[in-house]
């Protein structure tokens, strides 16, 4: 059975169309000429054509079923060739063979409703799983993604949506057997393989300072450096302790003997000789190498301090810098603090060789600095390591990661893991049986279409189309074999072939004779017991009166069967533009039986169709309807115009519909008052729109009124509408 149709995209239907949604057994669909119902009933008919790819089909469990629709198409396809297509129904079978096939049919009938229970199942089945998965996706997406995502986004690159993401994690809890890692581990270790791919990293060069601590350490600067003892001023310079002061003033002795002091001639030759032998070799050695070593330590101190400094300098300008600057700076800024003490030691050495001096050592301050920068070159040469396996290493970071929030939702995946186990286990049974009751049901429909091909004829369809044609009077023309076998033609009383010369209503109604019997056989043997749905689209174009109200009883007939699960159309949908066959054909009196009809209202707006549900409750009301309203409840109302209600229903309904000729229908009434009642109300009638209706009243006691109403009512028996009279007045009528 079809539970939702949606047309878009196609004649008046635009891109956002109409959803016809909750189909039942029984569909009526109103709507005005041109509002989209034949573009409806087409796509029904082949929703395969190319016009219709935007339009869709939703079926009940998935059960297919055949559509017979009928529509102006559907008279163009069957009518006008001069022959009808034969149809198949139970021809000349025996009870037995008719059993047979009924108790098949029916065993296939009970195999498709346990089929339909079972694709229920598991329909109901597949949705738990949906929700199921949906749920998982939902909360891993939320719990995992989203508090991963500002740490660790990089490594969810290319499964940034939620089903994918869902995915890679069912993957990697499968997969992954990379070892643990901490989350703050991982975290800086993103810092530098995630964002910005990273650059090989310079290491940082280091002087040795060897040189410096032997100068430092040399025994020269505590030695006390003096003249020789045993020259006879040593005593003097001795007791003074004057050795650097007179070595300092030895520079300043002239060629003459001027003392350059206090100017007097008493800088004798053996005053310079005692100097000399003072100040001997041993002096001299040991003045120059202080000279030196000084030279030296500040060359060499100044030299590291000077690359010492670049390396300061150009570390804070890189912003990929892994040497720890702080410290760093603190080291060497007591270093140059300790060697620009030392160098005044020195300087005081050289000033006064005689001075016993310790330099402060700047080994413990190189010592750090040199173990800073090792540590730094350590942190480089992984960093270099990791740029020289960057590929690798990324792919290693971000299965560690994985691994990380796999084991943190290892639980949710667990039980997730086993419902959906359990679930599909469950769904692969059903599809099993299921597909195990479609090759029964096969088989089974094999069986009832081979018993058919014995059993079935197109006489019964030939037979029960005169017999309907002569119950509703159409005896000018009559259904015959056509000379091609499996084929029908219409003959005229003469034997001539009548198709040319039938009225638009004739042909009409012997179309739609056609289509019943197609309904209830089939155009081959073997599709003369298959399920099938009803399009109706209008059947009554070109109808009179009388042969509207018959097919309203026939459809009705049939919308009966449907309702009560009886043959084998299992739903039918009626579309119609006009009012009076739609309250006519949906009328069900007050003992509904069976599933509730349901309605729409189709309308086109500025070009464009639409559509309204009303659920159950038909939507057709007029203001026919209310004068009928005012019959049923007329002793609560006034009498006073009870007589031009009665005549406007008539005017209304006999001048759409026809009726037989007046004296006809007046001499049906034995009584003459009866007669003079008919003739006055059905001369109201007849001058229609001649008259001002709502003017005129007659007043009239309760009992002239009964006579009225009895009149009134018999003129619908008269004239064989009495089905119409008992639907408007809510009498029920017995449809067992």
């Amino acid at each position: 059975m079809i539970e939702n149709i949606t047309i878009k995209n196609v004649a008046s239907y635009n891109d956002a169309g109409v959803q016809i949604i909750g189909l039942k057994k029984v569909n009526f669909i109103y709507g005005a000429n041109g509002c989209g119902k034949t573009t409806i009933s087409n796509f029904l008919y082949n929703f395969t054509d190319s016009k219709f790819n935007h339009c869709t089909l939703a079926w009940k469990n998935g059960n297919q079923f055949s559509r017979l629709v009928y529509n102006k198409e559907f008279r163009e396809r069957n009518f006008g060739k001069g022959k009808l297509g034969g149809i198949f129904t139970l021809g000349e079978a025996t009870a037995e063979q008719i059993k047979v096939i009924a108790d098949k049919t029916e065993e296939l009938k009970v195999l498709t409703l346990d089929g339909s229970k079972k694709r229920e199942t598991h329909s109901s089945q597949s949705k738990k799983k949906d929700d199921l998965e949906n749920n998982f996706r939902e909360t891993t997406w939320t719990k995992i993604y989203k508090k991963y995502e500002p740490t660790f986004k990089e490594a969810f690159t290319g499964v940034l949506q939620k089903e994918s993401f869902k995915n890679r994690l069912l993957q990697e809890f499968t997969t992954n057997t990379t070892v643990l890692d901490t989350f703050e581990n991982l975290k800086e270790k993103s810092k530098t393989i995630f964002g910005e791919v990273p650059k090989t990293i310079t290491s940082i060069s280091f002087l040795s300072f060897d040189r410096i601590i032997e100068i430092e350490t040399n025994s020269i600067w505590k030695k006390v450096i003096v003249g020789k003892a045993d020259v006879d001023i040593a005593k003097l310079i001795q007791k003074l302790n004057i050795n650097d002061w007179v070595n300092q003033g030895r520079d300043y002795i002239q060629e003459d003997k001027t003392c350059p002091f206090c100017q007097k001639q008493t800088i004798t030759e053996d005053f310079k000789n005692q100097l000399e032998n003072f100040f001997d070799k041993t002096y001299l050695n040991d003045i120059k190498l202080i000279k030196e070593l000084k030279q030296e330590y500040n060359s060499l101190t100044q030299n590291l301090i000077n690359e010492l400094n670049i390396i300061e300098t150009s570390q804070k300008d890189f912003k990929h810098s892994k040497l720890n600057n702080d410290k760093y700076s603190a080291y060497l800024k007591t270093l140059i603090s300790q060697n620009a003490t030392n160098n005044e030691f020195i300087n005081n050495k050289v000033k006064e060789p005689s001075r016993n001096i310790e330099l402060g050592s700047l080994k413990e301050q190189l010592d750090l600095i040199s173990e800073l920068i090792t540590t730094t070159n350590s942190e480089i040469q992984k960093h270099n390591d990791i740029v020289a396996n960057f590929s690798t290493e990324k792919i290693n970071l971000i299965k560690s990661i994985w691994k990380l929030i796999i084991e943190e939702f290892k639980s949710d995946i667990i039980k997730y893991n086993n419902d959906l186990k359990g679930l599909q286990a469950g769904i692969t049974s059903l599809q099993t049986q299921i597909d195990l009751k479609l090759k029964e049901h096969g088989i089974l429909k094999s069986e009832i279409n081979n018993l058919n091909k014995n059993v079935t004829s197109i006489q019964p369809t030939i037979n029960e189309i005169n017999r309907l044609l002569k119950s509703y009077g159409f005896l000018n023309f009559e259904i015959v074999p056509a000379t091609e076998e499996g084929f029908y033609q219409i003959n005229r009383e003469d034997g001539t072939i009548a198709e040319n010369t039938l009225s638009e209503g004739e042909i009409t109604f012997i179309t739609f004779l056609y289509f019943l019997q197609l309904a209830k056989g089939g155009v081959s043997q073997e599709t003369v017991n298959e399920e099938r749905i009803l399009v109706i689209d209008d059947p009554i174009s070109s109808l009179d009166s009388s042969v509207l109200f018959i097919v309203s009883t026939l459809i009705k007939e049939l919308i009966k069967n449907v309702k009560n699960d009886v043959g084998n159309v299992k739903q039918i949908i009626l579309l119609t533009h006009n009012v009076y066959f739609h309250k006519e054909v949906s009328y069900e009196g007050l003992n509904r039986k069976g599933e509730k009809s349901q309605f729409w209202i189709l309308r086109k707006n500025n070009k464009i169709s639409t559509i309204q549900f009303n659920g159950d409750i038909n939507p057709i009301q007029s203001s026919y309807e209310l004068l009928w309203r005012e019959i049923r409840e007329w002793e609560r109302n006034s009498g006073i115009t009870i007589q031009n209600t009665l005549r406007r229903i008539l005017e209304n309904y006999f001048s759409i519909l026809g009726s037989k000729r007046d004296d006809v229908l007046i001499n049906k009434f034995l009584n003459q008052e009866e007669r003079e009642i008919c003739r006055s109300l059905l001369s109201w009638a007849n001058e229609g729109s001649h008259t001002l209706p709502d003017d005129l009243f007659i007043e009239a006691p309760d009992g002239t009124i009964t006579k009225y109403l009895d009149v009134f009512k018999h003129i619908f028996i008269h004239t064989e509408n009495i089905g119409h009279y008992n639907m408007m007045m809510n009498i029920s009528e017995n449809l067992d």
